[in-house]
């Protein structure tokens, strides 16, 4: 991209790199990002690019889906517990104590000390963030569990839909809210961002929602979760930053091994 007669290439060499993370600015400021703005000198900015809307017990009841039925909740975010435990509310359903809780990865895990007494016999979690660790605990115990995937009306992990058919486990799918695009058109068209950060595919779909047009141009994309590398691949985009990875199980990290390597680059 040209801007104002400098190509991009030389503009990223001149100026400090802007970063976009499509999520909320973190609340505390010991969080790591701004570790990495420290460390590399780098401006990073924050905006989410959907919203969510929670789905109403009325609507939700249209499913037909008995709660207290299932004996394990499977958890990919914070949201899905959150709405989780927002439509228990609603409807007045009593979640067991024996109710077993399969999470995507540590943090979100951790996040469930805030609804129930956390115990390490009925809370398990992937070792590394992916889909795949998670199979390996949920599989140690498909046998005996009725298994509720909590997820968006509008986005859903195939990957774990798919394994649970192919496992034969017992499991039906609770839509308890949806996400919506939000407004991130004057954003994008105003700051020539370096690199942007995406974590589910609804926010690529967000992306070309409010620029439909959007070509690449040598911006450096990262994603976060393999449906979201997924969907970027799909709209044609090319990643460089993917996590998790074995050495890099968060986007921070992600970004950091990224960082520290295009400034060898650019000493070399």
């Amino acid at each position: 991209m040209v801007k104002n007669g400098v190509t991009k290439a030389d503009t990223k060499a001149k100026t400090t790199q802007q970063i976009l993370i499509t999520q909320p600015r973190p609340e505390s400021e010991k969080s790591p990002y701004f570790e990495l703005e420290r460390k590399y000198n780098v401006k990073l900015a924050f905006q989410p690019f959907i919203r969510l809307e929670g789905i109403p017990a009325r609507d939700f009841r249209k499913q037909k889906i008995d709660i207290a039925s299932y004996t394990a909740v499977i958890f990919t975010s914070r949201n899905a517990i959150d709405h989780f435990f927002r439509t228990c509310e609603e409807m007045k359903v009593s979640v067991s104590q024996d109710t077993k809780y399969f999470c995507i990865t540590e943090a979100v895990a951790l996040y469930l000390q805030k609804f129930i007494l956390y115990r390490k016999r009925k809370v398990f979690y992937g070792a590394d963030g992916s889909n795949k660790s998670m199979f390996e605990v949920v599989n140690k115990h498909k046998g005996n569990e009725k298994f509720l995937y909590v997820c968006s009306e509008n986005q859903q992990d195939n990957d774990i839909v798919n394994w649970l058919k192919s496992n034969n486990c017992e499991f039906a799918l609770a839509f308890m809210y949806r996400t919506q695009s939000n407004d991130v058109k004057e954003l994008l068209t105003k700051t020539d961002f370096d690199v942007i950060c995406f974590f589910t595919p609804s926010g690529i779909k967000s992306l070309f929602d409010n620029v439909p047009e959007y070509k690449q141009n040598g911006t450096v994309i990262g994603a976060f979760g393999s449906n979201t590398s997924r969907a970027a691949e799909e709209a044609g985009l090319s990643l460089e930053i993917v996590a998790p990875h074995p050495k890099s199980p968060s986007m921070v990290s992600a970004l950091d091994q990224y960082l520290a390597s295009s400034t060898v680059k650019k000493k070399s």
